[in-house]
């Protein structure tokens, strides 16, 4: 919250002040209206003086005039503060999110992050106005009603101060709960998210295997632990509000019995007493919005924390580059010594990989289901860095060259990944400086060009969400045409042939052959077929590396590459 309050504030601070100080006079015309009027009352009508009592009656239209003004100038001042602070804080926590390494990303988790960047920021919003529009005017009105009934009646204001000890020991009760109790509902909110967008994407499945009844058990499970938080905390904080009512109340019910006693000993006049009760009323107010402020405050700090978590995680753009060292071959593109990586510190994911790939050479990973081959690209990427050994990309250290100039040399599509909403073209451009000719290239070079242009799509037709409205071979030609766009030195395919027939796959390989001689490819597969052709091959088992060499040496010495290609019915072996 303190990064908040200094930083974010800090650009409106004097367009703060100045709100504060209008919002301050309108308070004060709103304090002297009661005691106006019991002056009139008091000592204006009984001297049967009508200039008089039109003069007094005109102050009090111009106070309420001007306590009007200041306030809604003050509020439309505050809200201002609240929309651009909220926006900017957005606005950095998105690109924060967007940077944050990928350690930090899963340790928050997508449906969490999605939650700071609405819910959460929503509660800084209400926080922000909530608190420049009451904070300034609530205080006043307490602070300064107790003060101007001193002036009035001082034994009834002691009488009506004594209750406020017990309503502030309440308020600070309750706030020291209702805290840590938002914390809970912010997390729970988190996998309440986290089911819904799992749901809402997994929607076809769910109805294809008449599971619908399934998934309303979970949400409601769910649902209803959000709900039993929520509550919990909304009956902790809802106490503030009747307890205060009760101690007011109670003070109000002495202030009465003891003006009563005093207007009859002729101590106090009516005026007064009337302009007493209006002032109780006024700090009643003032006291709820100040209740009001505490629960807004409680959900805001939660909120906050969980902001400032994400800004101050780890960055990839922190990342040190280390000094460069260019020990190895001109034409060596990618090459890995050694090297071990573990996503949770504890068990290897990859242990010791070695091998070299050189300038337009293209290697084929193979293996089954979690053997670590996905792992080898995002090292490649520097989406992690390897636990243990070195990683090569053009005989520099990875660490040596920046993430941008790292990743732009790239082009990928990986085994889950997304077409957004908007045409075939910008899918493919995807905000990069690609002409017209490279789009339509690339389309052409992913075999795409048949449906884009035979099927009555065109390269501006607008695609549904993850491209719903493309089959599963469409989508993944659009994304392949994403990689091969901008030419890059390394094209890694992971898995993104799995929905290609075999006519369409060979095409494809084809492509590649002819038109990106210089591009070293790293290939991520299942099936034999697609890989059999590349100039090196890694066979891995459990993030080991079992075997290396070419479709043939393979065949002849690594026996789990022998039972892959027994377990596809020969079929790719003997195209050998």
């Amino acid at each position: 919250m303190n990064r908040v309050l200094t930083y974010y504030l800090k650009p409106y601070y004097l367009r703060m002040m100045a709100g504060f100080v209008i919002k301050f006079a309108g308070t004060i015309m709103d304090l002297c209206l009661p005691w106006i009027l019991a002056h009139m009352i008091d000592y204006v009508i009984p001297q049967n003086n009508k200039n008089m009592i039109f003069v007094w009656g005109g102050l009090m239209m111009v106070c309420a005039v001007l306590a009007w003004t200041g306030n809604v100038v003050a509020n439309r001042m505050a809200s201002k503060v609240a929309r651009d602070t909220t926006e900017k804080v957005r606005h950095d926590l998105f690109s924060k999110v967007t940077y944050l390494s990928n350690q930090s990303t899963d340790a928050f988790t997508k449906p969490s992050l999605i939650s700071r960047l609405t819910s959460d920021t929503y509660n800084l919003h209400q926080m922000l106005g909530r608190v420049q529009r009451l904070g300034v005017r609530a205080p006043i009105l307490l602070i300064g009603g107790i003060l101007i009934t001193l002036t009035l009646d001082p034994v009834l204001t002691l009488i009506l101060v004594s209750v406020l000890p017990f309503i502030v020991l309440i308020m600070t009760a309750t706030s020291k709960k209702g805290i840590p109790m938002y914390a809970s509902l912010q997390e729970a909110l988190d996998q309440f998210v986290r089911l819904v967008r799992e749901d809402i994407a997994g929607i076809r499945v769910i109805k294809a295997l008449s599971k619908t009844d399934y998934e309303k058990e979970r949400f409601g499970v769910i649902n209803e632990e959000v709900v039993k938080i929520e509550k919990k905390a909304g009956m902790t904080m809802a106490i503030v509000n009747p307890a205060m009512n009760f101690f007011l109340n109670i003070g109000l019910v002495f202030v009465i019995l003891a003006g009563a006693y005093r207007v009859n000993a002729g101590k106090c006049e009516v005026g007064k007493i009337l302009a007493f009760m209006t002032y109780f009323t006024i700090i009643l107010n003032a006291m709820m919005s100040i209740s009001k402020m505490f629960v807004i405050i409680s959900k805001a700090v939660a909120s906050a924390n969980r902001i400032v978590s994400v800004l101050d995680a780890e960055d990839e753009r922190d990342s040190k580059l280390v000094l460069e060292e260019k020990d190895k071959a001109e034409d060596t593109m990618i090459s890995f010594e050694h090297v071990s990586f573990s996503y949770n510190h504890v068990e290897n994911n990859l242990t010791d990989i070695n091998f070299s790939v050189k300038k337009g050479e293209t290697l084929g990973i193979i293996g089954e289901t979690g053997s670590g081959k996905s792992t080898v690209a995002s090292l490649l990427l520097r989406f992690y860095d390897a636990t243990e050994g070195n990683i090569f990309i053009g005989g520099k250290p990875i660490q040596s060259i920046p993430l941008g100039e790292l990743r732009s040399s790239f082009g990928v599509v990986f085994q889950n990944d997304s077409l957004f909403e908007d045409s075939i073209s910008e899918n493919v451009r995807l905000g990069r400086a690609l002409s017209e000719g490279d789009i339509k290239q690339a389309i052409l070079y992913a075999q795409a060009k048949e449906f884009v242009e035979e099927e009555n799509r065109g390269y501006y037709d607008k695609l549904n969400i993850k491209g719903a409205n493309l089959s599963g071979g469409q989508k993944q030609r659009i994304l392949i045409a994403r990689a091969l766009a901008a030419h890059p030195d390394i094209l890694i395919l992971d898995d993104s042939s799995s929905a290609l027939d075999y006519r369409t796959d060979a095409l494809l390989r084809k492509e590649l052959k002819e038109h990106f001689k210089d591009t070293t490819t790293v290939i991520i597969a299942q099936r034999i077929s697609s890989i059999m052709h590349a100039d090196h091959i890694l066979v891995l088992e459990d993030g080991a590396m079992i075997g290396y060499g070419t479709h043939e040496e393979l065949l002849a010495s690594c026996q789990v590459y022998q039972e892959i290609g027994r377990s596809q019915m020969g079929m790719d072996v003997s195209a050998s």
